[in-house]
C-alpha cells in the first residue's frame, strides 16, 4: 500500500493543531474563576456517561460481528441462484 506523503502531512498537521488547541483551552480554563474546582460535582456523570457510551459502542459491535457470524448479512438473490 503506497502512502502518499500530502495525506500523511495533513493528517499530522491536523492532529497537531488540534493537540495545541485542546493543550490551551485546558490550560486557559484553569485560569478562569474557580479553576477546575468546580468541575468536581460533574466528573461522577462524565465518568457514567463514558462507560455507558463505550457500553453501546460494544454492544453494537457484538451486534455486527454476531450478524456478520450468521449470516443475516448475506445477500439474498432474488432469482434463486
Amino acid at each position: 500500500m503506497q502512502r502518499h506523503p500530502l495525506i500523511v502531512v495533513l493528517t499530522f498537521v491536523g492532529l497537531a493543531g488540534f493537540s495545541l488547541l485542546a493543550g490551551w483551552a485546558f490550560f486557559s480554563g484553569s485560569s478562569l474563576s474557580d479553576s477546575w474546582r468546580t468541575l468536581v460535582a460533574v466528573w461522577p456523570y462524565l465518568l457514567i456517561a463514558a462507560v455507558i457510551t463505550a457500553a453501546f459502542a460494544g454492544l453494537f459491535m457484538w451486534l455486527a460481528f454476531y450478524s456478520t457470524r450468521n449470516g443475516y448479512d448475506d445477500r439474498i438473490d432474488p432469482e434463486g441462484r
